[in-house]
């Protein structure tokens, strides 16, 4: 992974986790696009889980992997949490209204998001985690302009 701007983290638990995901919606407005990278289990939808917390969510967080889509709208934001782990063709992401979803002013969480290689355009924010012997290890990249903000923010908070 090549990184134009970036920062690592390791963080302890879980908590942490749902501190960085509230941490980055604090930072971050619409329209952007990030994708949630990561082995099953490394924590992708605890990160999402903490992001809409942080917006003021209350309900449960469920993990998209099944309906593949779970839409929130939260004090005016819209906010689209999807899992593309079983998309079998990046063509069926058409199908889901993944386009319309990209024109709105919304923030998109995306898991998996390699599953739609050559479909999404390129993410505004990446975040990798892994895991770690001391909890996970997160790797945060902004590869275009629009994640610089959020990123400087977020790896200046964690430092």
């Amino acid at each position: 992974m090549t990184l134009a701007a970036g920062c690592r983290l390791v963080l302890p638990d879980e908590s942490s986790q749902e501190a960085l995901g509230a941490h980055l919606a604090d930072v971050c407005t619409a329209p952007m696009l990030i994708f949630l990278e990561g082995d099953l289990g490394a924590g992708k939808t605890t990160l999402a889980r903490g992001f809409l917390r942080g917006l003021g969510h209350r309900g449960a967080v469920k993990s998209p992997t099944y309906t593949l889509i779970e839409p929130y709208e939260i004090d005016g934001r819209k906010v689209y949490h999807l899992d593309l782990y079983r998309v079998a063709d990046p063509a069926e992401l058409d199908y889901l209204g993944l386009r319309e979803m990209l024109a709105e002013q919304a923030v998109l969480l995306i898991e998996w998001p390699e599953r739609g290689a050559g479909w999404l355009p390129p993410a505004d924010l990446r975040i990798f985690i892994r895991h770690h012997a001391r909890g996970r290890e997160i790797t945060l990249a902004a590869p275009g302009p629009r994640g610089e903000g959020p990123l400087s923010m977020l790896c200046e908070h964690f430092q």
